[in-house]
């Protein structure tokens, strides 16, 4: 009820009985996967806090205010917070230089740097820096811990620096722990096969986490067998350490301080962009769930870091292993994340004596997979196949040698650096075959390079025919002269010039000027009439010719180079159309604009009216019935799109003098569109509605029924008609309005053929049933094309724009 709502204002309408309260409405979705994260929690988060060298408890806290915490401020609902793998260097460096106390305390500054941070709304900027930084960071954190933990697994300790575990390495293997050894390799073991057992059984057992498994059946068998070695210990709450103020210069302490807060911002605002492709991917609605608002995490964040620093927990950050749980687990909402860390403040009241049976060396093992999984190959491959291995590496070495915030700055300069390189480093060559000079460009072309263009565009001699290839991304204002110049001062001299760009043209920081045509392939079509001036000196009669020249010109010398290797394969392989498109001969009505699609996509047949003859009744046109065998029979097209539109000739036409068996050529070929015209005269109901609507005036009813008609006559056509009953091919039907640049497909609504309309990310596709009704798919879906193009999920559509998901989101 609204807050300023008079008293007696009843909160619920009369005939709807009110609702019981639901304070924390609480769906078994949510509470499954709570459950699931807790599992997972429970052992990582006392794992984490024996690499750090942190009390034992400390993970727990963390993990328990991260989930209710953050779990209740965030931004992103479904991310999981808690004791994460990649701040265990970064507290155990703190733990070791300012005790423990001093820790909590720069946790908590931390936690305010965050919240100052979010204020600003800078959480994005994060985001800027290089993701060969970020996972290279990730896996020095990875390497170092794994390092560490190696000598706990062996039955050793710790030193707080990797040169120094390396260099103990050795004196370590010589002194094994049999004990402590064991209950590593049956802990790494469990891990390694859980998720990989077999069979239907398998996949029920599975649905507990690796790690609970791992850690309980270590545990079990260190009971069972009486092994003497270290275990959990828990000191009592009643001495559990609080957040002391840190001691020491004010630069180390600001370092640390800055250190933490970019470790845990970096990590959980990744995360959150990880849940949402997550989500993204996750079959089912997905309404309840929003998209991450970054600066609203980057406050829970912060918060949680206050409040887990006060109560002396380890700092916390975004948990990628739990997250990807919750949301594999299927929760819907920030209930889930909250519940788990409600279960972890049980855990750590009720269960003491239960954890503190968990050997040391089995939680070691588990934090020693988990920093050897930082080290991902998956990313190892991205990053060189982004050329930035130099990046990943640096910042890796970085991480392990210097530490977490020296790595990080060296990462971050040697990104830069390599971003310099490749601005600068530009390759031009020149070389002649068959009398055609070539000069290669590949790199950027700024103002560096202007020097070394001009002297290979000047290796061209006088009255050459020239080719310019660029293979870049960008061209400055110093280049773009410089190029232009050079062109009008060779095609002067009777040469010719022209420009390709091998990876589908290049950008350039200069507008085309006035004079030079705008219509660029790819592009809208945005006056395209006065692309061209008319030329003055030439008679009015030769104008077309003229303009048609000078068209194909700007093909030759814009468009072709883009698709010439597309017609080449397509000149080998063949036409292979997956779609027949049946449209009106008017000029306003561009296929490939309309439905995105290329070369070789569509089988278009145009003529006036967009009519299909009725079968056995051309009357010596048989050229549509043609074309339709052709398409079916010989092309195999999956589907026949018949497409009408606004202000059609034919139609005002057949309106305003109808049609007969004598006359004109234009008047016999209309005859067959008498049938629409009966049908638009006919009973009301009957009559297709356009989006919902009546239609505007009575030429666009016979607009609409004319599709619809056309589609009757299609089906009596034998090809198709046998083609529909193999179920091998579907009709569509569609209106085009020229005034409002707006598609409609043929749909039902609420019993009669309606034209619904295609918008980008609408709901629901649109199918025409083979026995001739008009049904809704529920299953359908609209997507944006890359280009452009609307597609509908029609099992064929309407070109490349109008096909499957698939191909409305990549093309063909």
């Amino acid at each position: 009820m609204s807050a300023c709502a008079p008293p007696h204002t009843h909160p619920h309408p009369p005939h709807r009985p009110a609702p019981g309260p639901r304070r924390f409405p609480l769906e078994g979705a949510d509470l499954s996967a709570a459950v699931a994260v807790f599992l997972i929690a429970l052992p990582l988060s006392l794992g984490i806090a024996l690499a750090t060298g942190a009390p034992l408890q400390a993970g727990l806290v963390a993990a328990a205010v991260g989930g209710i915490v953050t779990g209740r401020f965030g931004g992103c609902p479904l991310q999981v917070s808690g004791p994460a793998a990649g701040l265990t260097v970064v507290t155990a460096d703190l733990i070791h230089r300012y005790g423990w106390r001093a820790t909590c305390g720069i946790t908590v500054l931390a936690g305010l740097a965050q919240l100052a941070l979010g204020c600003l709304r800078v959480a994005r900027g994060a985001l800027a820096v290089s993701p060969a930084v970020v996972h290279g960071m990730l896996a020095g954190i990875g390497i170092t811990i794994a390092v560490a933990q190696l000598h706990i697994v062996l039955g050793g300790s710790p030193d707080s620096s990797v040169l120094a575990n390396l260099r103990a390495l050795p004196a370590q293997l010589a002194d094994l722990h049999p004990a402590a050894v064991s209950m590593s390799v049956l802990t790494l073991a469990l891990l390694l096969a859980w998720p990989r057992l077999p069979g239907r059984v398998g996949r029920m057992l599975r649905v507990v986490p690796a790690a609970l498994v791992a850690v309980a059946g270590a545990t079990a068998t260190a009971a069972l067998a009486g092994l003497t070695l270290p275990r959990v210990d828990l000191p009592s709450w009643r001495s559990h350490a609080l957040a002391g103020l840190p001691e020491g210069p004010v630069s180390g302490v600001v370092a640390a301080v800055l250190t933490t807060t970019l470790v845990c911002s970096v990590q959980s605002l990744l995360g959150a962009v990880a849940v949402d492709k997550l989500l993204a991917a996750r079959p089912g609605p997905q309404s309840r769930v929003r998209r991450s608002d970054l600066n609203r995490e980057l406050l829970g964040q912060g918060a949680a870091n206050i409040v887990s620093g006060s109560l002396g927990g380890l700092p916390v950050a975004g948990v990628a292993v739990r997250s990807t749980a919750n949301v594999n687990s299927g929760a819907v909402s920030r209930n889930s994340t909250m519940l788990h860390g409600v279960l972890v403040v049980v855990a750590a009241l009720l269960m003491v004596p239960v954890l503190e049976e968990i050997p040391l060396a089995s939680l070691a093992a588990l934090v020693m997979a988990v920093g050897i999984q930082m080290v991902s190959l998956h990313h190892i491959r991205t990053v060189t196949r982004h050329r930035e291995v130099l990046v990943y590496v640096a910042t890796t070495l970085g991480v392990v040698f210097l530490g977490v915030l020296q790595g990080v700055l060296l990462g971050v300069a040697v990104a830069v650096a390599v971003a310099l390189h490749r601005l600068t480093r530009t390759r031009i060559t020149h070389d002649e075959k068959e009398g055609v000079h070539r000069v290669r460009v590949r790199g950027q072309l700024t103002f560096l390079a202007v020097p070394r263009l001009s002297r290979a565009l000047h290796l061209v001699p006088q009255g050459a025919h020239a080719v310019v290839e660029l293979d870049g991304s960008f061209m400055d204002h110093a280049a773009y002269e410089s190029l232009q110049d050079w062109r009008s001062t060779h095609t002067a001299r009777g040469g010719t010039a022209e420009l390709a760009g091998r990876r589908g043209g290049i950008r350039t920081s200069e507008q085309v000027p006035a004079t030079e045509c705008q219509c660029r392939p790819w592009t809208p079509w945005r006056n395209h009439q006065s692309c061209f001036a008319g030329s003055a000196a030439a008679p009015a009669g030769r104008e077309a010719a003229h303009e048609l020249a000078r068209g194909i010109s700007s093909f030759q010398r814009n468009t072709a180079p883009l698709v010439r290797e597309e017609l080449a394969r397509l000149a080998r392989e063949g036409q292979r159309p997956s779609q027949l498109f049946l449209t009106c001969a008017d000029s306003r009505l561009v296929t490939s604009m309309i439905t995105a699609s290329g070369p070789g996509d569509l089988f278009v047949v145009r003529n006036i009216g967009n009519l299909v003859p009725p079968a056995g009744e051309e009357h010596g046109d048989d050229s549509v019935a043609a074309a339709i065998e052709y398409a079916v029979d010989v092309l195999g097209v999956r589907s026949i799109t018949v497409c009408g539109h606004s202000g059609c000739g034919a139609m005002q036409a057949l309106l305003a003098t109808g049609a007969g068996d004598g006359g004109t050529p234009l008047q016999r070929w209309l005859r067959h569109g008498l049938p629409s015209l009966a049908r638009s005269a006919g009973e009301r109901h009957g009559r297709p509605r356009l989006a919902g609507r009546e239609p505007a005036d009575a030429v666009e009813r016979l607009c609409l029924a004319n599709v619809v008609q056309q589609l009757a006559h299609l089906r009596a056509h034998g090809p198709v008609g046998r083609a529909l009953a193999k179920g091998e091919l579907e009709l569509h039907g569609m209106y085009f309005h020229v005034g409002e640049a707006q598609a409609y497909l043929l749909a039902e609504t609420e019993g009669a053929a309606g034209f619904e309309r295609v918008t980008e990310g609408a709901a629901g596709g649109v199918r025409q049933d083979v026995g001739g009704d008009v049904r809704q798919d529920v299953d359908g879906g609209d997507g944006q094309d890359v280009d452009g193009g609307v597609g509908q999920e029609v099992g064929g559509g309407v070109g490349r724009g109008v096909g499957t998901v698939e191909e409305a989101r990549g093309g063909r």
